[in-house]
């Protein structure tokens, strides 16, 4: 039994969310959570808010123990890109482009 979860135009750099997924993969839930749970980086709430989504989907689909599941791919890609313009000397401007991910997480027992 496999299950999945999205979170897409998360508000943070497909990077720095992969350096978040790449500490969580393979492990299991409850550690996957604790982990998160005190990490400094942005990216780690968005990474286990969709953890948590994919264990509560496989409780309410499948009936699966929280406890049983670990995390079998984690995936981050890129979002779309929002481009903002900053005015500079002599009537140039720097363009400012915020990027954003989407991050797909899946669970298994």
């Amino acid at each position: 039994m496999e299950v999945i979860a999205k979170l897409r135009n998360a508000r943070v750099s497909a990077q720095k969310a992969r350096l978040v997924a790449n500490m969580v993969r393979g492990l299991p839930i409850e550690q996957a959570e604790a982990l998160l749970e005190f990490s400094p980086k942005k990216a780690a709430r968005f990474v286990k808010n969709v953890v948590k989504s994919a264990a509560a989907n496989a409780e309410d689909r499948f009936s699966a123990n929280k406890s049983e599941l670990k995390i079998s791919k984690i995936l981050v890609d890129e979002g779309i890109k929002s481009k903002r313009v900053s005015p500079r000397a002599k009537g140039r401007a720097n363009r400012i482009v915020k990027r954003s991910c989407h991050i797909l997480v899946q669970v298994s027992d």
